[in-house]
């Protein structure tokens, strides 16, 4: 029936339509979900999920993420709610301006720009070290540069040709992880491999839970990162044909999607491989937990196919951040909140400007790597790390005021294209969980004898960041917050 629906999509007529602002409207709702889960099935799964089961234990790991899902099922309520009402590119940031103070606005939209800038410039670290599986004597520059060209490609030719890349990309992770779960459930009643695991593997040693709450608290961490990409589906907004329908039916399939898929995955590989097993730790492709249990199948190809899997995922984060930090970086300009040629469009509705200075940006930032010992891109990086987090406390406040202006203007909740079920526990649950996590991203730094100051500047240096950008703009700007009764709705 879905084949059905994806063909009849497909061989329809095209109308080529333009928002106001000249983007084009040429993502349709199959797209929307698949960006959504390209943004978040991807390293934190294939590699991350066997750290969380290794330190927390399989039950430990399914919690954590369990929670991390909860909270990130309530944002994208919040953000399909304000998505479907005002679909424009500069999302949570427009949101902000709009409806809680620009001085926000401002800050929240160069943090996510500078986030998947730098995710860039990490992907492109990570396809040096995954090509070195099969080419270990050829120079990782050539690697990166040709990864680069084909992401700035796809980014630059049209954003339908950038949704279908995505489609795909996105497809071929979930149909690894189907396989997964499939074949791992086999195994564990005895239906393939030697012999049925069932449930042993949840008793053994202190399982399922191990290394108490501070463990739990960490894994939180690693679990939030994870997800963190399902806000692309905001920002995508604007270049959706049918967004009233799209992007609520998007995160209605997205959400369960990648529940499914990370709680399954994990319940079979704590199922099959006890959390003991010093291989879950390991961050090489060679020793994935995916890895491990596809040989423990009989499949002795295994760690090459996972390789070429995992290579995959790394382009598909490539290209979406390429494109979610340039469509930011465009609506920015076009705010007048940076440089204004940045605000051009090409003939196929591209941000050209604002995609070149985003990708000499993650090529500059990539090439830090190379100098120093890499110290400046390790301090890049944690910087960026925090930037996600940051936006999805964005998300939850503009909501709020979102819902609070509306109701204030006398405007009738009825007449919503989508209604979040859980206003205002939603937005309020996700800002206490991730500021938890934000506040808790390296605790050990304070527990010691003495302060760790490096270990604390390291950790939270996006915190000051984002707070310079956010204050600085305020007391320029003069800026204040927006009185609801004032806020922007007009979509």
């Amino acid at each position: 029936m879905q084949t059905a629906r994806v063909l009849k999509e497909d061989v329809s007529i095209e109308v080529q339509t333009s928002n106001k602002d000249g983007l084009k409207r040429s993502l349709k709702s199959r797209h929307l979900t698949m960006i959504s889960l390209g943004g978040t099935i991807g390293t934190g799964l294939f590699l991350a999920s066997g750290g969380a089961i290794h330190s927390a234990g399989p039950g430990g790991a399914i919690l954590s993420y369990l929670v991390i899902g909860v909270m990130v099922y309530f944002l994208m309520q919040s953000l399909a709610e304000m998505g479907a009402y005002m679909p424009v590119a500069g999302s949570f940031s427009t949101y902000a301006t709009k409806f809680v103070d620009p001085s926000l606005g401002f800050a929240l939209g160069w943090n996510y720009w500078y986030n998947w800038a730098i995710t860039i410039a990490a992907e492109l670290a990570a396809v040096t070290m995954i090509m070195k599986f099969w080419f270990p004597h050829t120079p990782s520059i050539i690697w990166s540069g040709i990864f680069l060209v084909i992401m700035f490609l796809l980014n630059y030719l049209s954003v339908k040709g950038f949704g279908e890349a995505e489609y795909w990309f996105s497809l071929v992770k979930v149909v690894t992880v189907v396989i997964f779960i499939i074949t791992g459930t086999l195994m564990i009643f005895g239906i393939m491999g030697d012999e049925a695991v069932g449930f042993k593997n949840f008793t053994i040693g202190d399982a399922p839970f191990h290394g108490g709450f501070m463990t739990m608290l960490g894994i939180f961490m690693a679990a939030g990162f994870s997800f963190q990409g399902t806000e692309l589906l905001g920002v995508a907004a604007g270049e959706t044909d049918d967004p009233k329908k799209a992007i609520p039916r998007a995160v209605k399939q997205v959400f369960w999607r990648i529940l499914l898929f990370y709680v399954l995955a994990i319940l079979v590989i704590g199922l099959l491989i006890p959390y003991t097993n010093g291989n879950l730790a390991n961050g090489d492709v060679t020793v994935s937990p995916f890895t491990l249990v596809f040989q423990k199948a009989g499949i002795a190809f295994a760690a090459s196919v996972m390789n070429a899997v995992i290579l995959t995922a790394v382009l598909s984060a490539g290209n979406s951040g390429m494109y979610a930090s340039t469509r930011m970086l465009w609506d920015l300009a076009r705010e007048g909140k940076a440089p204004k040629f940045l605000g051009k469009l090409n003939k196929n509705g591209v941000p050209v400007n604002a995609l070149i200075a985003t990708t000499l940006v993650g090529t500059l930032a990539f090439l830090a790597s190379f100098f120093g010992d890499g110290t400046v891109y390790v301090w890049l990086l944690n910087a960026s790390g925090m930037s996600g987090f940051i936006a999805w406390l964005g998300i939850a406040i503009c909501h709020y005021r979102f819902r609070r202006a509306y109701v204030a203007q006398g405007k009738d909740l009825n007449l919503l294209p989508f209604k979040s079920k859980f206003f205002p526990f939603g937005p309020i649950f996700a800002f206490a969980v991730c500021g938890f996590v934000v506040l808790g991203q390296n605790y050990s730094a304070f527990t010691g004898d003495h302060i760790d100051w490096n270990g604390v500047m390291v950790s939270y240096i996006g915190l000051p960041l984002f707070l310079i950008l956010w204050l600085g703009y305020k007391f320029t700007k003069k800026t204040k917050v927006i009185p609801l009764d004032k806020c922007d709705l007009n979509n």
